[in-house]
């Protein structure tokens, strides 16, 4: 069983590694991410921001450069065990198949063909759209396999599941900034901050695709 001082450390390097994966944000929204209270994840980021490794204003948090320099040194050992499983890379494997088709979705949902080039979608071809969430459909539930193998690792990843399940059904019910809106928690956002999560968690870094 872990010790006061143990426990209160793993909160502090969840609540800035939450922070990292948000880029910026609140307590409420770092919290949505760890699926903890948001009064412990709050105290956790006034904590950081005391020392250094984190800004606060307004009600918003940043990661600061030290803050990084000491998330990266907490990580080898933090998530030693998950980096070390065959487990993890398996489905990380699973997950990348997915991400890169999810990539030239959110692509295709942005810029539409248009004779021989791309030009902003306006969303008035709703044909060309269904098609789209259709796919995304179809993705979505391929997606959710690898998921519940990093769930079986870590408990803390089945927040993804549900966050990306509120963001589809959005879409479902015509709300289609969904799809990848920056300003709303859209599947995109969503998908993006689970990607960093991973890639932070493995050790890895963001693949460039052609």
């Amino acid at each position: 069983m872990q010790d006061e001082t143990t426990q209160v450390r793993d909160i502090e390097l969840l609540a800035l590694h939450g922070l990292a994966v948000k880029k910026a944000g609140s307590a409420v929204a770092v919290a949505d991410i760890l699926g903890r209270e948001e009064a412990e994840v709050a105290g956790a980021l006034d904590d950081a921001a005391r020392a250094g490794r984190a800004m606060a204003a307004k009600g918003m948090y940043m990661v600061t450069p030290a803050g990084r320099s000491w998330l990266d040194e907490q990580y080898p050992v933090a998530f030693a065990r998950f980096r070390a499983d065959p487990e993890s890379a398996a489905a990380y494997e699973r997950f990348e198949r997915v991400n890169r088709e999810l990539l030239t979705l959110f692509t295709d949902w942005q810029m539409m063909p248009a004779g021989g080039e791309r030009i902003p979608n306006d969303h008035s071809d709703p044909d060309y759209d269904r098609d789209i969430v259709d796919r995304l459909g179809a993705l979505h539930e391929r997606g959710l396999k690898p998921l519940d193998r990093f769930r079986a690792l870590d408990e803390r990843l089945g927040e993804y599941p549900r966050r990306l399940e509120q963001a589809y059904d959005k879409v479902l019910a015509g709300e289609h900034e969904f799809v990848s809106g920056a300003r709303v928690d859209s599947y995109h956002t969503v998908w993006f901050e689970l990607h960093e999560d991973l890639l932070r968690m493995l050790g890895r870094e963001r693949e460039v695709y052609e």
